[in-house]
């Protein structure tokens, strides 16, 4: 089973921050942020524009994106936790 992003919305798998500091010490789970930070598995054909033609996605698969705290829907996959994200919702695109 796969999931194929509809429109302009984006899969995304997010990236789990540290659970280490950079000085040793172990961070509960309580204490833990949200990531807020991805890589795109899937997106979908791209908004439907007036004239019929589709608007051509600015992310691509593969990508590393930065998104809100509390951007797109959770779904479960095979034990993954992945986010459907709507493109406008992306704060960038991480370089390099």
């Amino acid at each position: 089973m796969a999931i194929k992003p509809l429109e302009d919305r984006i899969l995304v798998e997010p990236i789990e921050n540290e659970t280490k500091t950079a000085s040793g010490i172990y961070l509960p789970e309580s204490a833990k942020e949200k990531p807020v930070r991805g890589k795109v598995v899937a997106t979908g054909p791209g908004k439907r524009l007036e004239n019929g033609k589709r608007a051509e996605m600015s992310v691509k698969v593969g990508a590393t994106v930065v998104y809100g705290k509390y951007a797109g829907s959770e779904v479960e996959l095979k034990g993954k936790k992945l986010l459907i994200i709507k493109e406008s919702e992306l704060l960038g695109v991480l370089e390099g």
